[in-house]
């Protein structure tokens, strides 16, 4: 992708994560931009991007620089790893934080969160990512799925664009908005869950989901016309 137009698509889609309590302080966004490339949003609050802000290139394979944000390693592992995914939101959806800090992460009862059957891995370690190997370990975790879940410390989702990987994380929020609900209703937890082929039948990307998705999370945006 033309590095002027995958600039402005990540500082969209940081501008939404925070507008969306998606992001607070923390959290970073990326898109792939070559092979060997990867462009990640500022070293700041996602919701505080500014328009034209220059975004951070950074090498999938070469050194580790001085001064990046540590956890962007996750995004180089995830890379290297999946040449079907171009976009990866690292993020801190307060639902979903709440859940992991039980130990949980959401399974399928209801459409949006068919999208991680049968549900998204755990990460279980609770501090922060900053050394090559750990980064592997959790990209080796997520495997194939859309999203893994660290525990007390938000989600990393992947997408083979950053459309896709911003409606799934709000879809993976909304899956643990859901199970909260569940859980709180002290119900039996594995009642009424979808079945794999509910899932892999529900979990589609057609029919403009992901662009009607797009045009909610980032309305009023200033960079988006």
């Amino acid at each position: 992708m033309e590095e002027h137009q995958a600039s402005r698509l990540v500082r969209i889609a940081s501008r939404a994560l925070g507008r969306h309590g998606l992001a607070h302080a923390y959290g970073h966004c990326s898109i792939r931009i070559n092979a060997d490339e990867l462009l990640a949003s500022p070293a700041k609050p996602l919701g505080l991007c500014e328009p034209g802000e220059p975004c951070v290139r950074v090498s999938i394979e070469g050194p580790f620089p001085d001064g990046l944000l540590g956890e962007l390693r996750i995004h180089r592992e995830i890379y290297k790893r999946r040449p079907d995914v171009s976009a990866i939101i690292r993020c801190q959806p307060p639902k979903t934080i709440s859940l992991s800090a039980m130990g949980k992460t959401p399974v399928p009862r209801h459409g949006f969160g068919a999208y991680f059957w049968p549900k998204p891995p755990f990460w279980g370690d609770p501090q922060l990512l900053r050394n090559d190997a750990s980064a592997a370990r959790l990209a080796e975790l997520l495997g194939d799925q859309h999203a893994v879940i660290m525990r007390g410390n938000g989600a990393v989702i992947a997408g083979d664009t950053i459309q896709k990987a911003l409606t799934l994380t709000w879809y993976l929020e909304d899956a643990a908005r859901v199970e909260l609900d569940c859980l709180a209703s002290g119900s039996d937890n594995n009642v009424n869950l979808l079945s794999k082929e509910d899932c892999a039948g529900r979990a589609v990307f057609s029919g403009n989901i992901i662009e009607r998705m797009w045009d909610y999370l980032t309305a009023g945006d200033p960079e988006n016309t």
